[in-house]
C-alpha cells in the first residue's frame, strides 16, 4: 500500500529540476518527461520513480514470462526497460554483435517513491514503509534549487578540459557497402524495408550523466525524454517517439518514419516540412510500418478494432521534423499487459517488413549489439495501464567501463539513396554529438 499526498507547485519547472537533482542519490532512477509537448494521449507531464524495493533483472531467455510473473506478483507500479535483444525471446533469433555497454536485457523495479507531475500539481506516492521520509524528502528537494546554476558552470569547465573523442563503429565507405547489401536483399524480394543502424562511441570517457541529460533535453525538448539510472548504467534520452500505450482497454502505437532537418530561416524550414509531408519515399516508409503495427496489434485486439487514427502527419521538434502515424486498437479488460507488449515487440519502426526477415538481415549487417538502443523505457501501473517510448536520439553510458555510446539509423527501402541515408543519420546524431563534444 502507498501513502498519497498532493501538493500545489509554485514553479513546476524549478521543482522538476530540483527533483531530478535530488534523485541522483539513488541507485535506481526513472525520470520520464513530456516537456509539456502538446499531445492527444498523456497522463502526466513528468514522472519520477526512485529507490527499488524489489526488481527483476534477466537476459532474454523467457524474459517476457519472467516479467509477467513479476508484474502479476507485485501488483504495483513498476518502471524499467526492454532491450531490442528481447527479440531473441519472441522469435528464434540471436545477437552476437559487439557490446560495449553490457546492459541486462531486461530490468524493472518497484519504486519506494513516486512523483507524478501534472500542470501545477505533484501527486506523491510512497510505500507505507518509507512514508515517514516524505516530509524530509520534500525539504531536501527544495535545497537543490539554488545549486543548479553552479553545477552547470562547473560542468562547462570540466567538459572543455576533457574533450570527448567520438569514433565511428562503421565508417562512411563501409556504411555505403552495407546499405547496398541491404538494397540487394530488398531488390531480391527478401524484405521490403529494414531499419539499419550504426554506433558512435567513446572509450575511456567520463561524463556527468545529469548535466549531459539536461543539455540534451534543453536542445531537443522532446515528448518522451528519459533519464534512467540503474546503478552504474545510464540512459540519457531525447526520444520523440512513443512505442505503445494502454489506457483502459485502448492501445495506442505511434510509429515514426520520415525525417527532415530544421532550418533557422522560417520560410526554408516550412518548405522542408512541406516537402517531407509529400515525399513519396518517406510516406511509403511510414505506411509500410503502419501496416506492420496494425498486424502486431491485431494479435491481442478485439476483432475489427484496429484502426489508423492518423496517417503520415508531420510534427516539428527542436532538431528535426518527423512523420508520425497513430494506430489504435481495443482489447479485452482481462488481457495481461505483458502479452500486449510481447506481441508487438520489437517495435516496427526499428525493425522492418517482413519483421523477422528484416531482423535477421539487420543482425548480419550491423556491427553493434543494439541493447537498450531501439528498445523501450516506461512504466506499468497497478491498474495495468502502461506507456513506453522508443529509445532513439539517446546517449548510453556505462560508468564503470567508461564507455559512452549513441546510435542512429534509418529505414532502407527500394528507393533509398545510400548518401541521403547517411546524411539523415548525421542529422539525427547532431544533438547527441553537440552535447558530448561541447
Amino acid at each position: 500500500m502507498r501513502t498519497q499526498q498532493t501538493h500545489i507547485l509554485k514553479n513546476s519547472k524549478s521543482f522538476k529540476q530540483s527533483l531530478l537533482a535530488w534523485a541522483q542519490q539513488f541507485d535506481d532512477v526513472a525520470w520520464l518527461d513530456s516537456n509539456n509537448y502538446a499531445q492527444n494521449y498523456s497522463s502526466y507531464d513528468a514522472v519520477l520513480a526512485v529507490d527499488a524495493l524489489t526488481a527483476i533483472e534477466t537476459d532474454y531467455f523467457e524474459a517476457f514470462n519472467k516479467l509477467k510473473e513479476y508484474q502479476t506478483r507485485t501488483k504495483d507500479w513498476i518502471f524499467g526497460y526492454l532491450t531490442y535483444d528481447l527479440k531473441n525471446d519472441v522469435e528464434a533469433l540471436e545477437s552476437h554483435n559487439f557490446d560495449g555497454l553490457h546492459f541486462p536485457d531486461l530490468y524493472f523495479f518497484q519504486p519506494k517513491k513516486i512523483f507524478l507531475i501534472k500542470g501545477n500539481q505533484v501527486e506523491i506516492l510512497y510505500l507505507n514503509g518509507v512514508a515517514d521520509e516524505l516530509e524530509g524528502d520534500l525539504k531536501s528537494i527544495k535545497k537543490f534549487e539554488s545549486n543548479s546554476l553552479n553545477n552547470d558552470q562547473n560542468f562547462e569547465r570540466k567538459a572543455v578540459d576533457n574533450p570527448i573523442k567520438i569514433k565511428l563503429r562503421i565508417h562512411k565507405d563501409q556504411y555505403f557497402e552495407k546499405v547496398n547489401a541491404m538494397l540487394a536483399n530488398i531488390h531480391r524480394g527478401d524484405i521490403y524495408e529494414a531499419n539499419f543502424c550504426q554506433e558512435f562511441y567513446a572509450e575511456n570517457t567520463t561524463i556527468d550523466p545529469l548535466e549531459t541529460y539536461n543539455k540534451l533535453n534543453t536542445i531537443s525538448n522532446t515528448p518522451f525524454a528519459t533519464f534512467l539510472k540503474i546503478r552504474d548504467k545510464y540512459l540519457l534520452s531525447a526520444s520523440p517517439e512513443r512505442y505503445i500505450r494502454k489506457e483502459g482497454t485502448k492501445i495506442i502505437s505511434q510509429p515514426i518514419k520520415g525525417t527532415a532537418k530544421r532550418e533557422t530561416d522560417s520560410i526554408l524550414d516550412n518548405l522542408l516540412k512541406h516537402e517531407l509531408a509529400f515525399d513519396e519515399k518517406e510516406r511509403s516508409e511510414n505506411v509500410m510500418i503502419v501496416d506492420l503495427v496494425r498486424n502486431d496489434l491485431s494479435h491481442t485486439a478485439k476483432k475489427g478494432s484496429v484502426t489508423v487514427e492518423e496517417l503520415c502527419s508531420v510534427y516539428t521538434f527542436n532538431q528535426v521534423h518527423q512523420m508520425i502515424s497513430t494506430v489504435v486498437s481495443e482489447v479485452e479488460e482481462t488481457i495481461n499487459p505483458i502479452d500486449i507488449i510481447k506481441t508487438t515487440f520489437p517495435m516496427g519502426s526499428m525493425t522492418g517488413a517482413p519483421k523477422i526477415s528484416a531482423m535477421q538481415i539487420i543482425e548480419a549487417l550491423e556491427e553493434t549489439k543494439r541493447g537498450l538502443y531501439s528498445g523501450a523505457v516506461g512504466y506499468i501501473s497497478p491498474d495495468n495501464n502502461f506507456d513506453f517510448n522508443v529509445v532513439i536520439r539517446s546517449i548510453l553510458y556505462n560508468e564503470n567501463e567508461k564507455y559512452v555510446s549513441y546510435s542512429v539509423g534509418g529505414a532502407i527501402t527500394s528507393k533509398s539513396d545510400p548518401l541521403k541515408e547517411y546524411e539523415e543519420c548525421l542529422v539525427k546524431a547532431k544533438a547527441m554529438r553537440e552535447v558530448l563534444e561541447s
